[in-house]
């Protein structure tokens, strides 16, 4: 009798113990999946629609964004994928590629200064869009004598 008590016991505290909760942890972003990767056409939508909003360092809203922000905006307006707030996070995620492998979606990397950094999103024939510190949400070409020598790195975020 007294070992059935015991199991009826331990099977009731697994139970129970099971249905609690812990306290949630920040969620990895999501991959892309390698045979959808964002077209074009969608990040042209969405940079027509941020077209000239002020650059505002930390900022994330049509009163003024950075360039780390309209990365975030973007993955989570076309992806429902958050991304890390700053360009230092951003820079680690996925994996690395090479200019000769770059396709729309892929995001670039500029070091801009001895510590600043800067990203924007690639999205075809040489061209990117991000948040510009002079210009705020534009497209520029990579092969622009400025962004060709300050380019750092790209990264595609798909397993």
């Amino acid at each position: 009798m007294k070992a059935f008590t015991a199991t009826l016991l331990l099977t009731l505290l697994l139970i129970l113990s099971g249905c609690s909760s812990a306290p949630s942890q920040p969620t990895e972003p999501q991959a892309v999946p390698a045979t959808n990767p964002l077209s074009t056409g969608e990040l042209k939508t969405v940079q027509q629609q941020w077209q000239g909003v002020p650059y505002r360092l930390g900022g994330s809203s049509k009163k003024g964004i950075d360039c780390s922000g309209f990365v975030a905006v973007t993955y989570q307006q076309l992806l429902a994928m958050s991304l890390p707030r700053t360009v230092e996070e951003q820079a680690e995620l996925g994996y690395a590629v090479t200019r000769a492998q770059l396709r729309s979606g892929d995001l670039l990397f500029f070091k801009t200064g001895r510590i600043r950094r800067h990203v924007g999103i690639y999205l075809s024939n040489g061209e990117f869009m991000h948040a510009s510190t002079s210009q705020g949400v534009t497209i520029s070409s990579l092969n622009n004598d400025y962004w060709r020598r300050h380019y750092w790195q790209a990264r595609r975020l798909q397993p």
